[in-house]
């Protein structure tokens, strides 16, 4: 007889989570209650599918207000009528529109209005007045009191106990950003608002039965539901084209002409068999209109000549590779499609597809065009500790150092006061309760019916309806996400294509999408075997040169195997290590079973792909497809607290156990799958990783300098902008400071020469930068400091900044000069003014006094102005005499103790087993070639890294399957000379 509940998804308002409040509900007697979160529908999805687990049946509505005034409240009769409020509530979201004091007609809903909303209009016979406990007493002298056969029970079900309704004050408080005890009465919930047990609320209203009878009336005649983790079942728009027939009609047509692209005339007698095979499961699982959608949008972004790489386990599908979604080839890799889609498998497929980050906005726009009914996967962004201690530190009052003492705590409350026990108690509380709605980083959704069907949206900055459920509860109910994403690695591909076009216009490059002959290619696999892919996807990090060397990769498979091991649980369970041991034919360290080796020949018996984790549940432990996937998504995270996961693995250690198989070993085998299958690449999504690693090697063996400016344009990636430079530097290019006529806000490349682009300059506005660009197209490059001055004005301070820059050398006047010309003739004031060029004739003749520079000066302004200097920065060290170790020398140094100076890269900090901080460094030696340091936890406390310089790193040399490096016993970071120029 519940008609007004809320969970935390009732926003900064709400305490109770979904289950936790059905658990509740049952305890208290109830078979039948309404959840009506407040201008919400997270929950509802949830809540329908878990109610029959404890007993009841869901009944979903909307609680309506503005702010914490609360207008009516809509329950729905029917899935239609909860569509209709999900729709009323997303016009109002998005239009940012309070709702009204009436509430409107809809199909199949019930709206409530609580007591003292009710200005007596006259009521139809689906709307009501709801009378709390908090009004019995009035209904007896109300002027309302006629309408009791309008009246329903309507008590709200907000929390369980005190400490409850103390967190939703900290809530409000939070939300409004207000002192505690600043907190209002009108701004919070009323105390009345306990959920109350069934026998509580009858007795309440033993005296009003008409209210409890309207009540359990609303209930029996509000029924919802949908189909749920139904393996035949999705929800996602069915057809491409007006039918099923049109479909498979265009889908066989794609598939012949993917067979004359892909293979030509060569088809290889395996392909045709399998085409079948893959096509029968699509047929029945309904997901010919799936594959079709993936491939209207990858077809889209080739007509609009945009880079895509089709990854996860979608690579596995054969039929996805002749529609050209993805280019890995699941016959070479003998990829099974049965871990992208089976009959068995409950969760949907998941096409990834990876654009540019220059033009995945425009694809997306494209896909809600195409599909109108599409929306945008919601995601739940949720109090964590750093940012719960921060906000109730707010509310109480604590000062920011109070507030950084508690974060550093853990639960210990001695010497505490009252208020920082408070703190750190609701912190407890609080911690990972939703703070409010934001977006998945790719999930587009593609429903068939209207996606208010199945909850609310809300709209975010970039305009597209977004779900306010996640990705879990979309496929819980049969809609599966299309995977839009954006990477830089793209943007590069793109831009080196266009700076080869205009820089070596006689020498085109191959087709860019042409894997097969980059993967024969010596050129580019010999980048790859000795570690110079700095700048190419995925493969550039010291980690995975590390690996690469040690591997010896110089082949396609070699480097899918590589992506896939060093991801994180691999090396975590030792089992990286143990890997290369066995790829060199080395005495393994660890000792596994026998039948581990039959699964999986052809990585060593050790698992390193997604697919293995299924492989070894199956045959290993006797799990069926079913639940061996069921293990595999689970050990993702999301899913590791559902019932559905934790059984599965109980029947792991079950079965391994009837096997016979000892616990040890069961144990082990289990430590491995849990250590790394959260973190492991399906062995497609490796191979599509692969795909444009080699993509970027061929650009980068054939146009290196393209390449790298292509690299620098798109921001670098793993490593900082400066390292990218002094690659195209080591690769033969010369680089310039920016140059207010050869630079563009980018960089540019003229044969060999770079000019790095004005965006470097620090404190530079984008606005500077548009003006100058419109300035040079209109009129031309400037001939002069004074032209600049004359054709426009970006201020004093803009200009110092270019000035220092030496963005005018070409003018031949030295930027000391130039900066006290600009002093006396450019006003503070920032203003476009390109007619400036008619009064130059008033310019005021400035004598400039003789001046003093210094040799260095260019270097350090360079430091605080781009981030780096362009010179060698060896030459900088004040310190000049040492005894001069290189990277090369390391192979006749080996075991040797020396000391090296080292330019700093790149730090990685992580621990040991014990937990222990330890690093591992990345330095340019002398002559501009890379070593790699280990810090173990002794070294790394007692030198630790101060920034970015120059250091005097001392250490033995040690090597590891061809692969050396410096264990760190002592490190120093130089002084450069002058350094108190350096800022």
């Amino acid at each position: 007889m519940l008609l007004n509940s809320h969970t935390y998804y009732s926003l900064n308002y709400g305490v109770l989570d979904t289950e936790e409040q059905l658990r509740i509900a049952q305890e208290y007697g109830y078979d039948c209650y309404a959840l009506t979160d407040i201008n919400n529908t997270s929950a509802c999805l949830d809540f329908i599918r878990l109610a029959p687990k404890y007993n009841i049946r869901p009944v979903v509505g909307i609680d309506f207000r503005n702010g914490v005034e609360q207008k009516f409240i809509g329950i729905a009769q029917s899935n239609q009528g909860f569509e209709a409020l999900n729709a009323y509530l997303s016009q109002h979201l998005h239009e940012k529109k309070e709702f009204p004091d009436l509430a409107p007609e809809l199909p199949e809903v019930h709206f409530i209005y609580p007591y003292p909303q009710y200005k007596g209009h006259k009521l139809s016979d689906k709307e009501w007045i709801g009378v709390s406990p908090k009004y019995l007493s009035r209904l007896t002298f109300s002027k309302w009191q006629k309408y009791q056969n309008r009246m329903v029970a309507f008590p709200s079900g907000t929390f369980i106990k005190k400490q409850h309704f103390t967190a939703h004050k900290l809530l409000r408080a939070i939300d409004l950003n207000i002192l505690i005890s600043r907190l209002e009465e009108h701004d919070q919930a009323s105390t009345y608002d306990v959920f109350p047990r069934l026998s509580q609320l009858k007795e309440r209203y033993k005296d009003y039965p008409q209210l409890l009878y309207n009540c359990q009336k609303i209930l029996n005649e509000s029924e919802i539901s949908f189909v749920f983790k139904d393996p035949f079942h999705h929800e996602n728009k069915r057809f491409l084209n007006s039918n099923a027939q049109e479909d498979r009609k265009q889908l066989l047509q794609l598939i012949d002409d993917g067979l004359n692209y892909r293979y030509g005339q060569n088809i290889p007698p395996e392909v045709p068999i399998r085409v079948g095979k893959e096509l029968d499961i699509i047929t029945q699982k309904g997901f010919i209109g799936y594959f079709l959608m993936n491939w209207k949008i990858v077809d889209y972004a080739r007509h609009k000549d945009y880079y895509y790489v089709g990854r996860g386990s979608g690579a596995n599908s054969l039929i996805a590779y002749l529609l050209r979604i993805t280019d890995v080839d699941p016959i070479e890799l003998d990829l099974y499609f049965e871990r992208f889609m089976n009959i068995y498998r409950q969760n949907p497929p998941d096409f990834d597809i990876d654009f540019s980050w220059k033009d995945r906005d425009d694809v997306t726009e494209f896909i809600f065009k195409e599909f109108p009914k599409s929306a945008l996967v919601g995601t739940y962004n949720t109090y964590k500790r750093r940012a719960v201690l921060r906000e109730l530190g707010k509310v109480f009052g604590l000062p920011k150092h109070e507030q950084d003492i508690l974060k550093k705590e853990n639960g210990n409350y001695t010497n505490l006061d009252q208020a920082s026990q408070k703190v750190l108690s609701y912190a407890k509380l609080i911690h990972e309760f939703p703070s409010h709605l934001s977006i998945h980083a790719s999930g587009i959704l593609i429903p068939e019916k209207s996606i208010y069907h199945f909850g609310g949206t809300f709209l975010p900055p970039k305009n597209f309806p977004t779900t306010q459920f996640s990705m879990i509860e979309a496929e819980d109910v049969g809609l599966f996400k299309f995977d839009i994403l954006s990477q830089r690695g793209l943007g590069k591909i793109k831009d080196s294509l266009e700076l080869i076009k205009q820089n070596q216009p006689n020498n085109p490059p191959k087709n860019i999408r042409n894997i097969n002959a980059f993967k024969k290619d010596p050129k580019v696999n010999s980048l790859l075997k000795n570690g110079k892919a700095i700048g190419c996807f995925y493969v550039e990090s010291p980690a995975m040169r590390m690996l690469l060397s040690k591997l010896s990769v110089d082949t396609y498979l070699g480097l899918v195997a590589a992506s896939s091991i060093i991801r994180p649980g691999v090396a975590k369970s030792g089992m990286m290590r143990e890997y290369i041991l066995r790829h060199h034919g080395l005495p393994a360290a660890k000792e596994l079973p026998p039948k581990m080796l039959e699964i999986m020949p052809e990585t060593y018996g050790i698992m390193v792909y997604q697919e293995d984790v299924i492989k070894v549940a199956h045959i290993f432990a006797g799990l069926s497809l079913a639940e061996s996937d069921e293990l595999r998504r689970g050990m993702s995270g999301k899913y590791r607290s559902r019932e559905e996961f934790l059984k599965v693995q109980e029947r792991f250690f079950s079965n391994c156990k009837k096997k016979a198989y000892p616990i040890k070993t069961t144990e082990e085998i289990w430590k491995q799958i849990e250590s790394f299958a959260g973190y492991a690449f399906s062995k497609g999504h490796s191979a599509s990783y692969a795909v444009e690693s080699y993509q970027c090697l061929y650009l980068k063996a054939y146009y290196p300098l393209e390449y790298m400016v292509a690299t620098i344009n798109n921001s670098g990636g793993f490593y900082r902008s400066e390292t990218y430079i002094h690659e195209a530097r080591m690769l033969g290019a010369n680089i310039h400071a920016p140059c207010i006529n050869k630079s563009s806000a980018l960089s540019i490349i003229e044969g060999k020469d770079i000019y790095l682009g004005l965006h470097y300059i620090k404190g530079i506005e984008s606005q500077t930068l548009q003006w100058i660009q419109e300035e040079k197209a209109k009129n031309g490059p400037f001939q002069s400091f004074e032209d600049f001055s004359d054709r426009i004005n970006v201020g004093l301070e803009q200009t110092a900044l270019l000035i220092r820059a030496n963005v005018f050398r070409f003018s031949g006047v030295h930027k000391r000069e130039l900066l006290w010309k600009a002093h006396y003739s450019i006003s503070k004031e920032k203003k476009k003014n390109l007619n400036l060029k008619m009064f130059s004739t008033l310019r005021k003749d400035v004598k400039v006094p003789e001046l003093e520079y210094d040799e260095n000066e260019e270097s350090y302004d360079q430091m605080e102005l781009l981030g780096f200097p362009l010179c060698n920065p060896f030459d900088l060290v004040k310190e000049k005499s040492y005894k001069k170790y290189l990277a090369k020398d390391f192979k006749d140094l080996l075991h040797q103790t020396i000391e090296i100076r080292g330019y700093l890269v790149s730090i990685k900090k992580t621990a040991t087993t014990k937990g222990d901080r330890m690093n591992f460094g990345t330095f340019l030696d002398e002559e501009g070639h890379f070593f790699d340091t280990t810090h173990f936890p002794i070294s790394a406390k007692q030198f630790p890294f101060r920034g970015i310089g120059i250091y005097q790193v001392k250490g033995k040399v040690v090597e590891e399957f061809g692969f050396y490096s410096l264990e760190v016993c002592a490190m120093e970071k130089l002084a450069y000379d002058t350094e108190s120029n350096y800022v």
